[in-house]
């Protein structure tokens, strides 16, 4: 894999770029210039300032600022960790569905197969997005409305997560079936092993390389579902803010002029799914022992 790197320069700009966006979401308290979500640190005369001009308090902003008087280099960096945040959650979500489902069904088989296979195939008829506006949908109706914006990212992560399930359980499936009918597996299934045992010590240890792809993939497309989502209004709130409830936000404002509020979030957010893409390919063709 290191070879591998080493031999591709946009791989190694792609892992390079990824690689300071996470360190700058992770640093945000310390990187931001404001609270950009904190009303009281807010300078209302400050609004619309233009990229690299002092607003008329005398405060620098150096992407400039909205129409609340907000930091927009301050609110990219705390929107681009709920970003992450959210993408990273709903593809362990999806792991913790669809790894178990795809095991059981590819080794036990029977009517467990049928059924997972089913549900997998009637939730493929459906587009991703629209499955996760239903759930979310869903959440929103059976919850409180005192809490709803306080549950907003739990609803986005499960909606998105329950969205994205069927990619590992439909590849998980099909390499136990291979797996299963192996040389190891059958010795391990002399000597007593249990199923259990055979599932999680022998057969998915040799699925990681494929599931590892495909997590790497999804969490590049979760990231775009929640921003599509919170572009839509019916994502994150102002409140948490992430890189679509940015880019909704600048919408508003782009044909008046102040296109700095739209642009700057959109260009992370581009390079965020950008370099994902790029690592989740290169993890795909290293790991595949048929391109050594």
């Amino acid at each position: 894999m290191l070879r591998s790197l080493a031999s591709s320069y946009t791989v190694q700009a792609a892992v390079a770029v990824l690689a300071l966006l996470l360190l700058a979401a992770l640093l945000a308290p310390w990187l931001a210039l404001q609270n950009p979500f904190d009303p009281a640190v807010l300078e209302l005369i400050d609004a619309f300032t233009r990229p690299g001009q002092p607003g008329l308090t005398g405060a620098l902003y150096p992407l400039g600022s909205d129409d609340q008087g907000r930091d927009v280099f301050s609110a990219i960096l705390y929107g681009l960790r709920m970003s992450l945040l959210v993408g990273g959650a709903s593809v362990a979500l999806s792991l913790a569905i669809g790894v178990p489902l795809g095991l059981v069904a590819g080794y036990v088989g029977g009517w467990f197969d049928t059924l997972v296979m089913r549900v997998a195939d009637v939730q493929l008829t459906f587009p991703v997005l629209l499955v996760a506006l239903l759930v979310f949908g869903i959440a929103r109706g059976v919850l409180p409305a005192g809490y709803r914006d306080d549950m907003a990212l739990y609803v986005i992560v499960l909606a998105i997560g329950l969205s994205e399930w069927v990619q590992y359980a439909r590849t998980v499936r099909g390499a136990v079936m291979v797996e299963k009918h192996k040389d190891y597996v059958l010795a391990a299934q002399v000597i007593g092993r249990s199923r259990t045992g055979i599932l999680v010590k022998h057969i998915l240890p040799n699925l990681l390389a494929p599931v590892l792809v495909i997590a790497s993939i999804s969490f590049a497309l979760a990231i775009v579902a929640e921003s599509t989502l919170s572009y839509l209004g019916v994502g994150l709130p102002p409140t948490q803010p992430s890189l679509g409830t940015l880019i909704r936000i600048g919408q508003g404002f782009l044909f008046s002029g102040e296109w700095w509020i739209l642009l700057f979030p959109g260009l992370v957010l581009l390079a965020l799914a950008l370099s994902v893409n790029l690592v989740g390919d290169w993890l795909r063709d290293a790991l595949n022992p048929k391109l050594q």
